[in-house]
């Protein structure tokens, strides 16, 4: 009962967390290797208890996905000017107000969306080069809905080509973009669910996440290049716990 009643209260603590994140460069006291790497995320910090002690961590492999009536997911985001940070852990895009996601009778707005590379999801166990998060908060609620969609090498994608070209080379520097993240956005919205935390410290649990299943298309170069910042900032696959995985065409 102690154990819950805390991980109770540093999922909370985690919501407020990933807003004041979203408008700043974190300091890199975690990371992705050695003694700041996944495993000992709860060891370096008292608010990252949930990352050892959580029992609905992400990511996760989807295997076996239950094929269900879930809602569509319905996309209304707008260009605008946003912020281009590079943070220390990846290279993330701090949105304008106004951009949602609805799913059913629940609205999300668009935060900030970031890169993983390697994809920190997989699919049966297949890996892709990179994934990309559009980090939604409920706007009813301190829940968060955080899209994945899948990213893979082929033809040039113009939004994501656009902020390639303009990734702030150096942590804990940032610039203003123009940015359209409908570019981003594969052609079929067809999806799987499951209930889960953010995959970087504090590891809140409060996280309804949709993986896009169709993944989208960005030049070879360009994966190249949010490699050359950060060859690896992938959590590795966290267990399922018994938790449904449901999915829709």
């Amino acid at each position: 009962m102690h154990r819950r009643h805390l991980i109770k209260g540093f999922v909370a603590q985690g919501a407020c967390l990933i807003c004041a994140a979203a408008a700043r460069a974190d300091d890199a006291h975690w990371g992705y290797t050695g003694q700041v790497a996944p495993k000992h995320w709860a060891d370096l910090d008292r608010k990252n208890f949930v990352c050892s002690a959580g029992t609905q961590q992400s990511p996760i492999d989807i295997t076996n996905p239950i094929k269900a009536d879930i809602p569509p997911i319905a996309v209304d985001w707008h260009k605008g000017r946003g912020k281009l940070v590079n943070n220390g852990h990846t290279i993330q895009i701090n949105m304008p107000q106004g951009s949602k996601l609805t799913r059913g009778n629940r609205t999300f707005e668009l935060i900030q969306f970031h890169f993983h590379a390697p994809s920190e999801h997989r699919i049966a166990g297949k890996i892709f080069p990179m994934e990309a998060h559009f980090v939604h908060k409920d706007t009813k609620s301190d829940s968060l809905g955080v899209l994945g969609v899948f990213l893979t090498p082929g033809a040039t994608n113009a939004s994501f080509a656009g902020l390639a070209a303009a990734f702030p080379p150096w942590p804990g520097t940032a610039m203003a973009v123009e940015v359209d993240p409908n570019g981003l956005l594969p052609a079929s919205l067809g999806y799987w669910t499951y209930e889960g935390s953010l995959t970087t410290p504090p590891c809140s649990e409060n996280v309804e996440w949709m993986l896009a299943k169709e993944p989208v298309e960005v030049d070879p170069a360009d994966i190249e290049h949010f490699l050359s910042l950060y060859p690896f900032n992938a959590r590795p696959i966290l267990s399922p716990n018994r938790r449904f995985i449901l999915g829709i065409d």
